[in-house]
């Protein structure tokens, strides 16, 4: 009773879930993440991101805080915050190894239970978002945090894919994953989706483009926009700056601005 009702509590709060997925690796859930929260960030919402990918925590390094420790208080853990307003709030398993290079060899039991832990035993306070950034796949780690977080009605998910083909394909599967386990989709975004010069301003669509928009309407759900390839957004991922303030004429901006409005778009949608 007491650990239910602590997770009522620690979750009472948030007003939103949502959940980034993708059936494939490296097709940038985490920079989605991290620049949808700076997105609302800027929109004056209040933002936390918990980061599930318990193998590759990259979170804490995209809004520089890795060197942050997590301290306890009587609700449980005190997630790290990125600013001084405390608009920014992160909890990852990157601040619990004691060294970066660290790596979690870990069986399925033991992540499943740290995901219900992560769930259960973060004091968010109040946050008009919380944002789930998950590992690749649609196994283990995704059915705990999809189970675990079903008592409070997650808003839905973001899918997330490059524009090739395999990547499409892969996208599909999770997708289904959410079909099967009742979470609405919220759209797809086709991240790496031309690379635009930063010379000549010409977009050179690396990875062939459109599979995402295809894939979208072939399954009835909303295409959320194509991010394109920018050095800027790479450069401000690695510096952990924030991109949305300082390269508001890069390319990328408006579409990850763009994804950002629709979010809240549908949100006040639904509140009618």
């Amino acid at each position: 009773l007491l650990s239910f009702l602590t997770e009522k509590s620690n979750l009472a709060g948030v007003r939103h879930i949502l959940l980034v997925l993708s059936g494939k690796g490296g097709v940038g859930k985490s920079t989605i993440s991290t620049e949808l929260a700076l997105s609302l960030r800027h929109s004056g919402k209040k933002v936390g991101i918990l980061d599930v990918d318990l193998c590759g925590p990259s979170i804490p390094r995209m809004f520089r805080v890795q060197d942050n420790d997590v301290h306890q208080c009587d609700s449980g853990w005190v997630p790290v915050f990125v600013d001084q307003d405390k608009s920014i709030s992160l909890m990852s398993i990157g601040f619990l190894l004691e060294k970066p290079d660290d790596a979690v060899v870990w069986r399925g039991p033991k992540k499943n239970a740290l995901i219900k832990q992560f769930i259960a035993d973060v004091a968010w306070g109040d946050l008009d978002f919380l944002i789930v950034d998950t590992p690749p796949g649609t196994s283990d780690e995704h059915i705990s945090t999809v189970e675990a977080l079903r008592p409070y009605k997650p808003l839905g998910a973001i899918l997330v894919t490059t524009p090739q083909a395999v990547s499409v394909g892969d996208v599909r599967r999770e997708l289904t994953f959410c079909k099967k386990t009742g979470l609405r989709v919220l759209g797809i975004v086709e991240n790496m989706s031309g690379f635009v010069c930063p010379h000549c301003s010409e977009c050179t669509n690396i990875f062939s483009k459109g599979g995402g928009e295809e894939l979208a309407k072939h399954a009835g759900v909303p295409f959320l926009g194509c991010v394109p390839l920018d050095p800027q957004l790479s450069q401000s991922l690695e510096e952990g700056r924030d991109f949305i303030q300082e390269f508001p004429k890069s390319s990328a901006f408006p579409a990850l601005a763009h994804i950002a409005q629709q979010i809240l778009d549908g949100i006040s949608q639904q509140s009618y």
